[in-house]
């Protein structure tokens, strides 16, 4: 007995044991961020006030008073060079109308569930009733020549179910509904109607941005929900003389004034070498965009509190910024990232959490391989708290722009198998998103900015 108790002192300070303890530092400021963040769960009750204020679309006054609440916000938190940055932003509007039906002598009248695309024009305010041809690919489009001319375009390419990467999925098919108008108006159609992008089969439509031309003629141009294109589908080949009607009402404005809003713990070093954490402050206006974005925002103002609170004093700038106008065309990204201020600063990397406020799996790095391989150093902290591994692939919307100053872009990755079931629809909302889930996100963008404005890249 005696000798097993001197074998395992003698192990345990052996100098081996010693190098490995001193080759793994913060874990310990890991465990305390852990275990602040999961006993107060802060983000969500950030979340809750955040989505009270409704659906942010680009423009909006919901919008504004989301730029309004989370600048206090920064203020309440004791936040350093809490300020706004002028940007200025699209505004389209949805309209009261937003109708879809199928008329058919054969099968009868049945309504659709619809909504306009982001950007689209209106119908003419009876509606536009025409024939479907219906397509699942441009190419195809192209192949129907005259055939499509006076007709409504079906673009029904469903995502695809066999990747593991939903986001994957969701670029295969997210052109038909960004590009899908302007093909359509080519072939000399009246609208165009687009299955909507996720992968679950249910009556809610999924909206997002569609692209114009301005050498093309512009027409009106809707989502409609999984169940509704395979029912239309199924329609059409019962009746190929079916005709839909659609009525939007939805508008494009003149273009309106909002803002970034900025907020950062001062390194006690290096001020002028920023860490960049962030998210987007618009949604869609279908639901309160929970998860897109509200989640990243909060996310980022949750994981500046913990480090304060927690009197973690960063040798690097930890700047936290929330993006106006993501969804819209991404003005807010550009305009942070050629504002006069960043030509006095040097962010050496920028985190952004956008993919939803699920459990956060690892983050994603963009760069070469010996950067990524540096950064991988610090696995062995998020597997502390739960997490896998730092990888090849990562970024966003917002701080792409940053790239060409040479900032390192990462992205925060959670489980992305549900958020396509909620993007860009009115189930986008607060019981949607897990609390601790949301706080674990928190948590790592805490941990991994610290190390990095501690360590560098």
């Amino acid at each position: 007995m005696i000798l097993l108790v001197l074998f395992s002192l003698i192990f345990s300070l052996s100098p081996s044991c010693i190098k490995t303890q001193e080759n793994r530092p913060y874990l310990e400021t890991a465990e305390r961020i852990l275990k602040k963040g999961l006993k107060e769960q802060e983000a969500y009750s950030l979340l809750k006030d955040l989505v009270t204020i409704g659906p942010r679309l680009t423009g909006s006054p919901q919008a504004a008073k989301a730029v309004e609440y989370t600048h206090q916000k920064m203020l309440d938190l004791g936040l350093e060079n809490v300020h706004l940055e002028p940007i200025t932003v699209p505004h389209w509007v949805r309209g009261t109308a937003e109708e879809g039906k199928l008329l058919s002598a054969r099968l009868g009248s049945h309504p659709l569930s619809i909504c306009a695309i982001g950007g689209s024009i209106s119908t003419p305010k009876k509606g536009i009733s025409a024939n479907i041809v219906e397509v699942r690919s441009f190419e195809e489009l192209q192949q129907l020549g005259e055939k499509a001319r006076g007709k409504i375009v079906f673009f029904n390419r469903p995502m695809d179910p066999s990747l593991l990467n939903t986001f994957g999925s969701y670029g295969q098919a997210a052109d038909q509904r960004v590009q899908g108008a302007v093909e359509a108006a080519k072939a000399g159609a009246v609208a165009a109607l687009v299955r909507s992008l996720t992968l679950r089969l249910d009556d809610f439509p999924h909206t997002g941005l569609m692209h114009s031309d301005s050498e093309v003629r512009e027409i009106p141009a809707a989502c409609i929900s999984t169940k509704g294109a395979d029912f239309l589908s199924a329609s059409l080949k019962k009746d190929v003389s079916l005709r839909v009607h659609l009525k939007l009402s939805c508008q494009n404005l003149p273009p309106v004034n909002s803002h970034n809003v900025v907020g950062q713990i001062t390194g006690s070093e290096r001020p002028d070498e920023i860490i960049l954490i962030g998210g987007h402050l618009d949604s869609w206006d279908l639901g309160p965009g929970a998860h897109d974005d509200g989640a990243g925002c909060v996310q980022s103002l949750e994981a500046l509190r913990l480090l304060k609170e927690l009197g973690l004093q960063p040798k690097r700038t930890i700047r936290a910024v929330m993006f106006m106008n993501e969804e819209f065309g991404g003005s807010g990204g550009r305009d942070y990232a050629q504002a006069e201020e960043r030509k006095e600063e040097s962010h050496l990397a920028a985190i952004e959490a956008d993919r939803g406020g699920f459990l956060p799996l690892g983050f994603g790095v963009g760069g070469n391989p010996r950067t990524i391989r540096h950064l991988q150093r610090w696995e062995y902290l998020l597997q502390s708290i739960g997490m896998c591994w730092i990888k090849q692939g990562g970024g966003g919307v917002d701080i792409a722009p940053l790239a060409e100053q040479g900032t390192i872009l990462i992205g925060l990755i959670p489980d992305s198998q549900p958020y396509f079931d909620l993007h860009h629809s009115a189930l986008d909302v607060l019981s949607a998103v897990h609390p601790r889930h949301l706080e674990l996100g928190a948590v790592a963008m805490a941990v991994f900015a610290y190390v990095l404005a501690q360590e560098g890249i």
